[in-house]
């Protein structure tokens, strides 16, 4: 690539109000929290803030969160498509805002009501879906409404076709949920799941049970991307971007994909990684830890093969093996993730990311954690974050 934004910038501070059912504010004073404890962990002013990134599904305007927050000029400021698709593509237009000198000071943030306002959990039932009507129709006839049940369909292909079980996917929902048990912040923090609880739990779209989808938050979480060099003489060690990008192949659809050639792999996942890959001048062997996108625990799985940890159709057995847990080959989601900790788009994912390679995560694994992948939603366009150690 002619031009590479490697170690040009870098997550200068996190923020993150707590997380609730029911935050009983706005989802603005969720916004201009977050962004303020963003600020507060990096040790900037509020007023230095002259870039904004969120999703287009957030509800704050960029106005009205920089007047709350108390920003002054504003020289950047955008949104990104495709839900927890866009938690990585935030990150990477700010970085290329920074390096291209049209911001100094960039926030990138997702501020939702979760639960206790719109549920993304409603699916076309609760009409988060503004567009693509069409496409989803094909489907809705047959009682495929929400995203779990656009999601399980995937799931069941890809499971018959590698032999992965039920246990396979609870795995992934406990060593999650046991990393929520160091986690004050998580939703699933005093609530330790076992095989047993997991395999006994009602099912919501076969196979996928209700510990294999994501929680429905109230809550905010933003990060402050800077360059690398000014990162440096701020609070906190920075976490630099070796390699960002974001992706969407041939055949996509939002969440579904269905009439692509096949149905057990991530094509897209598979390009964001590589191009990620390609920029830090890195591979799958030299990823001390992740924060790949959970919405469903089968998603986890997927990517392990997607992002090149294993081959194709070897992520159960990675999983069995342990790899995921806090002393095995890949600790994920050491937060709890979107599973155990809290959903906010994935956005959380990222702050976790970041407090991995700094060394203060509530489960930092004891072996050295030099560079840390990031991935974005599942099934609709997506993205590839590699954070390092400065």
């Amino acid at each position: 690539m002619a031009y590479s934004l490697k170690d040009k910038t870098a997550i200068a501070g996190i923020g993150l109000t707590p997380f609730s059912k029911k935050s009983g504010v706005s989802e603005l004073s969720l916004a201009a929290q977050c962004i303020v404890a963003a600020c507060e962990d990096a040790g900037i002013d509020p007023g230095a803030v002259d870039g904004m990134v969120t999703y287009t599904l957030d509800n704050s305007e960029e106005v009205d969160v920089a007047r709350a927050i108390g920003a002054n000029d504003l020289t950047y400021f955008s949104r990104v498509h495709y839900g927890g698709g866009a938690a990585v593509g935030t990150v990477l237009q700010a970085a290329m805002a920074v390096a291209t000198g049209q911001a100094e000071t960039v926030v990138c943030y997702r501020a939702m009501n979760g639960r206790s306002g719109k549920r993304m959990g409603q699916g076309i039932s609760g009409q988060i879906i503004n567009s693509g009507l069409i496409h989803y129709s094909w489907y809705m006839a047959y009682g495929m409404l929400i995203p779990g049940s656009w999601i399980a369909m995937i799931a069941n292909k890809y499971m018959q076709e590698y032999g992965v079980t039920r246990e396979d996917l609870g795995r992934v929902a406990i060593s999650q949920r046991n990393y929520a048990q160091a986690n004050p912040r998580a939703y699933g923090y005093g609530k330790p799941l076992s095989m047993e609880e997991y395999l006994a739990s009602p099912p919501i779209a076969s196979p996928l049970c209700l510990y294999d989808f994501c929680q429905e938050t109230d809550g905010g979480c933003a990060v402050i991307v800077t360059s690398a060099e000014r990162a440096r003489d701020l609070r906190k060690s920075p976490a630099v971007i070796r390699g960002i990008s974001q992706a969407s192949t041939r055949g996509q659809e939002e969440m579904t994909s269905f009439y692509r050639e096949e149905l057990t792999s991530l094509p897209e996942m598979e390009l964001a990684g590589q191009r990620a890959y390609a920029m830090a001048g890195l591979e799958a062997k030299d990823i001390d830890a992740a924060c790949l996108y959970d919405a469903f625990s089968s998603e986890v799985i997927m990517q392990l093969e997607s992002f090149g940890f294993c081959g194709q159709g070897e992520g159960k057995d990675m999983v069995l093996d342990g790899a995921l847990d806090i002393d095995g080959r890949l600790p994920n989601n050491t937060h709890g993730g979107l599973l155990s900790e809290a959903y906010i788009h994935g956005m959380n994912n990222i702050a976790e990311g970041v407090r991995l390679v700094r060394g203060d995560s509530t489960s930092q694994p004891a072996k050295a954690v030099e560079h840390v992948l990031v991935s974005s939603g599942v099934g609709v366009p997506t993205g590839a974050l590699i954070l390092g150690r400065d």
